[in-house]
């Protein structure tokens, strides 16, 4: 049997992981002092209430090689076989944690890959991947076409604000400069590995028109499934699934989320948008 692994930032409902039969490794968000596991003993609610009242943003802390090696081992010693999908190596330590944690355990029945993304994009790599095991793939063979597929896969998301992104580190003050401007909507993208901030707009209407022509710049594949989230912006989300339904009924499955307590610290609170695999 292979036993697919992922982490926490795949923000894959707790209902949907275990009818995939994925086991989900959670990250950690630190208030001060406190320190909460990623949809174990924080729900994504919860989170947003408590951001909403700190004063300092919470910082997040990666998986460490040792809860690796403990999970590695045990599905090994069970005679299964392991693919591990963790987010991008350009975001966390999280996928070197299970690169050291597979060279400790040693067996050749342990694979891990470097999803390039996260969030959403990473939850729709977990999904194929059950859907090739499912149909038979080998280890090797899911490895490799999974990891063809990170290469693909991307996020295109509106926001309220670059400010948790600049505070967390993950976008240059430069960069943060375009959030500043009153009634606009920075527009990111997940690519590459990494978050760059790639266009704004007045207004949610106006951010996913821009988004609708980034999707022909950059075309999806839409024989393979496409997702929305939202982060604490369910009714954002709506208006978003409601502009792109036309384009979305062309692809053979969407998945909804909401993003979690890791990914939420660095994108804030209300965002939303869509994670999808390039056309070829």
């Amino acid at each position: 049997m292979i036993r697919i692994i992922t982490d926490s930032t795949s923000d894959l409902a707790p209902q949907r992981a275990r009818e995939l039969g994925v086991e989900v490794l959670p990250l950690s968000v630190h208030f001060g002092e406190e320190v909460y596991r990623d949809g174990v003993d924080m729900t994504a609610a919860q989170f947003y209430e408590k951001l909403a009242g700190a004063e300092a943003l919470p910082t997040t802390s990666q998986i460490n090689p040792d809860v690796f090696c403990d999970v590695f081992q045990r599905c090994v010693d069970a005679g299964d076989e392991v693919l591990g999908i963790f987010l991008s190596s350009d975001l966390s330590g999280t996928y070197q944690s299970a690169v050291i944690a597979r060279d400790m355990v040693g067996s050749d029945r342990v694979r891990v890959v470097d999803s390039r993304t996260v969030t959403f994009a990473l939850g729709l790599l977990v999904e194929q991947a059950c859907v090739l095991r499912d149909r038979g793939a080998g280890l090797a063979e899911l490895a490799e076409r999974i990891a063809a597929l990170a290469g693909r896969a991307r996020v295109v998301a509106a926001i309220d604000t670059l400010k948790y992104l600049k505070m967390g580190g993950r976008i240059s003050a430069t960069t943060a400069v375009v959030g500043g401007l009153l009634g606009i909507s920075p527009i990111i993208a997940v690519q590459g590995g990494k978050v760059e901030s790639i266009g704004k707009a007045r207004g949610r209407k106006a951010a996913f028109a821009w988004i609708r022509e980034e999707l022909e710049r950059r075309p999806a594949d839409l024989t393979l499934p496409v997702a929305f989230g939202h982060s604490n912006a369910p009714q954002a989300m709506e208006e978003n699934m409601a502009f792109f339904a036309d384009w979305a009924a062309r692809a053979p499955f969407v998945s909804t989320g909401a993003i979690g307590c890791v990914v939420g610290t660095h994108a804030g609170p209300g965002a939303t948008g869509l994670a999808y695999f390039e056309a070829e």
